[in-house]
């Protein structure tokens, strides 16, 4: 058994307020990002690699907020986040408020692999960019006039001081993400985001915290969040699926659901993650009003899905 599941974010999703033409984009970028990763397990590579394919697809589009595309801080920057792991030995890598890398997840990758680090951030992260020879662009290349609009309307809510709706605030959230098992049976995870419209202070969410957002080890599980980050990094939300398993003797499916609903909830965390184990099982709970997700395992047919009930 092989195969992967995808991720692109979870939050206010309605139905009644996409286009028919913008739900077929999404779910068009969804099938590639799954065909991609799929490929590589396919042909016998490793999950790591399947996931950074993935990922690659869902930072380069202008859909989601993870690399192109990415929101904006309160000063109109872009600060990227993303992370990785492999199941194999729980080797991880993470880089946080970065500014010119164009794919993060592969810098991320980088830190796990060459850095002797877990975790690197701004102007340090993007000179091991440089030494890795990873390619930078210029900040407008991150931008879109989507995210600027939501941007415009959290200051404007800011300086009259109201509640933004239930829609707008869930938008200023948003994260991608992959797992994947491969034939050999190993299992990995990443994570890759934008961060939160209209941030301020450096703020950083849980898609580069190992625990929080991205987790992967053999023995259980890999996974990678998507919400609100200040909740999951409280509920160390992807750690305790895989320790649900590990000590609960907990199946998946039954671990993911808690985590989303009994864990998370509770406390306000809205969001979604995506979790996979070495049998193939899989799961892609989410407690917002929908999540882009996908998966597509050897023998199945492809799943990519958006609303609830799907």
């Amino acid at each position: 058994m092989f195969g992967i599941v995808v991720h692109g974010g979870a939050g206010t999703i309605l139905r009644e307020k996409m286009t028919s033409e913008l739900e077929a984009e999404y779910r068009g970028k969804l099938a590639e990002a799954l065909r991609a990763g799929f490929a590589v397990l396919d042909s016998g590579g490793e999950a790591l690699d399947a996931v950074e394919a993935a990922v690659l697809v869902f930072e380069d589009c202008p859909l989601f907020n993870a690399g192109r595309g990415a929101c904006f801080t309160a000063e109109g920057t872009h600060e990227l986040d993303a992370s990785v792991m492999d199941g194999r030995d729980r080797g991880a890598g993470a880089v946080a408020g970065v500014r010119h890398v164009r794919n993060p997840i592969l810098l991320a990758r980088r830190v796990m692999q060459a850095s002797g680090h877990v975790m690197l951030a701004g102007e340090g992260a993007e000179q091991f960019a440089v030494h890795e020879g990873l390619e930078l662009v210029e900040p407008g290349y991150f931008s879109t006039e989507r995210r600027w609009q939501q941007l415009e309307a959290a200051r404007a809510a800011e300086e009259e001081k109201t509640t933004l709706s239930e829609d707008a605030t869930e938008k200023k959230f948003g994260t991608v993400g992959a797992v994947a098992l491969d034939r050999a049976g190993n299992l990995a995870a990443g994570t890759s985001t934008g961060g939160m419209t209209n941030k301020r202070f450096g703020r950083i969410g849980d898609s580069p915290v190992i625990a929080a957002g991205t987790w992967a080890d053999n023995a259980t599980c890999a996974v990678s969040c998507t919400g609100h980050g200040e909740y999951f990094i409280r509920a160390a939300a992807a750690y305790d699926v895989a320790a649900r398993m590990r000590y609960g003797g907990a199946l998946l499916g039954d671990a993911a659901h808690a985590v989303v609903h009994d864990n998370l909830l509770p406390m306000g965390g809205r969001g979604g993650l995506v979790a996979l184990d070495r049998e193939g099982n899989y799961a892609m709970p989410f407690n917002s009003a929908g999540m882009y997700r996908g998966a597509l395992m050897v023998g199945r047919e492809m799943q990519v899905a958006i609303f609830p009930g799907e």
